[in-house]
């Protein structure tokens, strides 16, 4: 395993204080002089890794890492002269870490205070790869540029890169097997090792932050037709205790078009993150040929480990997106669950006297929140490549109450929200996304991107299934108080279609081969076809049909294409939604109609871009 954390090593030379105060995670020291903030102090005799975050002369504020049990006052407290940093190299992949990027797979069964992943670490040095040159020696190279590639490092092209303050000449090269620790070039003068030392904490640079929208595809088809995220943007995943947080988020992880996934489980439980590993290790990755989980990097900081270390977690997590984002490639980083981060940041705060805000969270809440949130980006790397970081954070708001603090801030920084609703979930309606509370920000540049690039009434879809939706929420009102027989024929057909939109398009379920990922073109047929069918409807009760003749027809057809098909057979959708539509039209004793006769055209069939037409009938 090529990777190590570099915490609280020795440091030779370097002056040593003593504690004089613990409470919890919190720990006083005194008399260490030059002290920076987010120092990396290591204390009491196990050596236990914490980080400076108040300094006032000689004394500091630092917040522990690891369980502070048995820790006294006059315990030595010794600097490390760096920050909490990683070493990120080949073998991140495939591997699962703890909140301080410390490999939990070499780890003993009970973790200790002092088990460190730094150069005492056997199985981090011990570890050999090949490494492949792509440039010269002779050849100039600048910051962030690929100078080499590691085969086995994962399903993923490790590339080796240029450090950022790095520029020159090659000088050397290196040959064959390589440790993590050791330099592959010599550029300049400068030594190039395979693995790359970073602080958390610190955004890794980038050449130019792009503003074009690409969508990133989830394989959820409530979020890609109705509330997409682009590529580089943030998301936040709002729900309350059983509305099936945790699954959307695996969901995601598994069938995202993203190239590298980093799962950071913030304090949930650990069931949860062997779920998580069990369904990346058996499920086969189509774009890669290997398993999903050899292209993702899992970081657990479950609720039984360190409080604190959730802050670091989080950090963790985005570093090492934004290095493969710099080799070139979209990652995607999903946090499970922030409210956990922030009660990790509360509980200190109190300890520490700070002044509370709202509910007791800190006044830096929001700030913290928007840090986190805005290294989301797609970027041009220092190297020139495209590449992105797309952040989705889960939030775990204590009871469902959607106006609490993390809630509430969390919405001001990211472009898309996805609210689960509690009803939708306990009536086995998963995802339980609410069409009513979530937002995407970004619909209508995603809407330029889609016309752009082949198909141009994906905005049309969009806006006749929110509308359709809306307007059989309100019927559905209207209904509970004068029955849905009072209601006119052409409102009914509009409650059938919110229910058709709702049990054929947005309802989909994870454990079945065929429904658990959908391709956009699929997802985008069926609900062109329901589109159609309603429309098929309208047009039936407009020339006479009884609404109550239309509820008769056995819909089921529709409803169980999302099945009966595979997950990007949109051909299959097609021609099963046209005979459906051919056999309802049928219906009328007139023959289909104008708009049966243009569905049923040989070339848009195949394309799947005809025109819904709106939805019919006064709505």
């Amino acid at each position: 395993m090529g990777r190590r954390v570099n915490t609280a090593g020795s440091s030779s030379g370097l002056e040593t204080g003593t504690i004089t105060r613990v409470s919890g995670p919190l720990v006083e020291i005194t008399g260490l002089q030059g002290l920076s903030m987010l120092e990396i102090v290591a204390i009491g005799p196990e050596r236990i890794s914490a980080q400076v975050v108040a300094i006032n002369g000689e004394n500091a504020t630092l917040q522990a890492y690891e369980y502070t049990g048995g820790l006294k006052s006059g315990d030595p407290a010794e600097r490390s002269g760096h920050q909490l940093s990683g070493l990120l190299g080949p073998g991140l992949l495939g591997t699962v870490f703890d909140g301080l990027l410390r490999p939990l797979s070499s780890a003993p069964l009970w973790l200790t205070q002092d088990r460190q992943a730094s150069a005492e670490d056997p199985t981090v040095l011990e570890t050999e790869w090949e490494f492949t040159p792509s440039v010269n020696v002779g050849d100039t190279v600048q910051p962030g540029q690929i100078i080499g590639t590691v085969p086995g490092a994962g399903t993923v092209e490790f590339r080796v890169m240029v450090p950022p303050a790095v520029a020159g000449v090659v000088q050397w090269l290196a040959e064959g097997s390589v440790h993590p620790l050791d330099p592959v070039a010599r550029v300049d003068g400068v030594e190039v090792p395979l693995a790359q030392q970073w602080p958390v904490h610190t955004a890794r640079p980038f050449g130019e932050r792009l503003t074009e929208a690409l969508p990133l595809h989830t394989g959820q088809r409530v979020l890609d037709l109705l509330f997409p995220l682009p590529r580089g943007s943030a998301a936040a995943v709002p729900g309350g205790f059983g509305t099936g947080k945790t699954l959307t988020l695996q969901q995601i992880a598994k069938w995202s078009d993203a190239d590298v996934i980093v799962y950071v489980g913030c304090g949930e439980r650990g069931n949860e993150m062997a779920d998580v590993l069990d369904g990346l290790s058996d499920l086969d990755d189509p774009r890669t040929g290997g398993k999903l989980i050899d292209r993702t990097v899992i970081i657990a900081n479950t609720s039984n480990m360190p409080m604190m270390a959730r802050e670091a977690s989080i950090a963790s997590g985005v570093t090492v997106a934004e290095f493969f984002r710099d080799m070139g490639y979209d990652a995607v980083v999903i946090a499970d669950s922030t409210s956990r981060w922030a009660e990790a940041l509360r509980e200190f705060a109190n300890r520490n006297g700070d002044l509370p805000a709202e509910e007791g969270y800190p006044a830096s809440l929001a700030s913290e929140l928007s840090a986190f949130y805005e290294r989301a980006a797609r970027v041009r790397t220092l190297g020139g490549a495209t590449a992105s970081v797309t952040v989705i954070g889960a939030v775990s708001p204590p009871g469902g109450d959607m106006s609490e603090p993390v809630t509430t801030d969390t919405q001001r920084f990211v472009r898309s929200l996805w609210v689960l609703d509690r009803d939708l979930a306990y009536s086995r309606h998963y995802p339980a996304v609410s069409w009513r509370g979530s937002f995407a920000r970004d619909a209508e540049a995603l809407a330029r991107w889609h016309t752009a690039n082949g198909d141009p009434l994906w905005a049309q879809r969009r806006a006749s299934a929110t509308l359709l939706l809306s307007e059989a929420d309100r019927l559905t009102a209207l209904a509970e108080i004068i029955g849905t027989a009072s209601l006119p024929g052409h409102e009914q057909m509009v409650l059938l279609g919110g229910r058709l939109v709702r049990d054929g398009v947005l309802l989909q379920n994870a454990l079945s081969p065929n429904d658990g990922y959908s391709s956009a073109e699929k997802g985008s047929a069926l609900l062109q076809i329901v589109l159609d069918v309603v429309d098929a409807c309208q047009a039936l009760v407009a020339r006479g049909v009884p609404a109550a003749d239309v509820e008769r027809v056995d819909f089921t057809p529709v409803l169980r294409l999302r099945e009966t098909t595979g997950p990007a057979d949109a051909d299959g959708v097609w021609t099963q939604g046209r005979e459906f539509l051919r056999q309802l039209e049928q219906l009328g004793g007139a023959g289909p109609d104008r708009a049966g006769q243009d569905r049923a055209g040989p070339d848009r069939a195949e394309t799947g871009r005809e025109s819904s037409g709106g939805i019919n009938g006064g709505t």
